[in-house]
């Protein structure tokens, strides 16, 4: 049961983590950039707003949004985190499949729980992944702009990445971290079959030491021959 709980809790962490990493990657406000007071800039119509796809100006009667469409020209730490972004975001859909078909309430057609011990590693990696490209994204940026043009105060949209990586990272650690056999739930590596013939416990790697065992009983209460005659006795009569 308390592996079940770790589980979920580091799946439900991660998946509002991968949600927070997309409303940061689809909006446009990362960093407030301003050369003088707020006042001044909001009086001066000077207030910017920058992100990965659009530089906005902000105005008490305007918000006004240029897009950033010129691949070639845009400065190198954009061009990063717009692709370190993206494959956050797609990162997060394998990882999310990969941890639901990890779960113990899921069963799949000849699934082992060394498969799902497999699975539910890659998917708490995949999140792990994901959360570092989210972080060097979210710093990488506002230092960059802090570089090319005066930085004053940090958007909703670098907390939401911020906050989202954060979850992934933390997600992703406790799903790698806790994946394994509940030691109160035996697997089938784990089980044997009692013989009544041999007197002794075997592995139940083989299916057919179930046959066997009842292939040896019938021979042995029931002889070839007494059924034979039992056969012929019914035959007669």
């Amino acid at each position: 049961m308390a592996h079940m709980c770790r589980q979920l809790t580091g799946s439900v962490a991660s998946s509002v983590g991968w949600v927070g990493v997309i409303v940061a990657t689809a909006t446009n406000d990362w960093v407030r950039t301003c050369d003088y007071t707020v006042a001044t800039c909001v009086r001066m119509d000077e207030l910017g707003s920058r992100g990965l796809w659009a530089e906005c100006v902000i105005s008490p009667a305007l918000y006004h949004c240029v897009a950033l469409n010129q691949i070639l020209t845009l400065p190198a730490y954009v061009q990063t985190s717009r692709a370190l972004m993206i494959c956050a975001c797609l990162l997060g859909l394998p990882a999310m499949l990969l941890v639901l078909m990890a779960a113990p309430c899921i069963r799949l057609q000849n699934d082992s729980s060394a498969a799902k011990l497999q699975r539910g590693r890659v998917g708490g990696a995949l999140f792990i992944l994901m959360a570092v490209c989210g972080i060097i994204s979210t710093v990488w940026f506002p230092v960059g702009v802090h570089h090319s043009e005066g930085l004053m105060s940090f958007g909703f949209s670098l907390y939401a990445g911020w906050v989202g990586s954060a979850l992934c990272l933390i997600g992703g650690s406790v799903i790698l971290c806790c994946q394994g056999n509940d030691p109160r739930t035996p697997g089938r590596e784990n089980s044997f079959y009692y013989s009544r013939q041999r007197g002794t416990a075997t592995p139940m790697d083989r299916p057919a030491n179930h046959a066997k065992s009842l292939t040896s009983y019938y021979c042995k209460y029931y002889p070839p021959k007494q059924h034979d005659r039992k056969n012929e006795d019914v035959q007669r009569s």
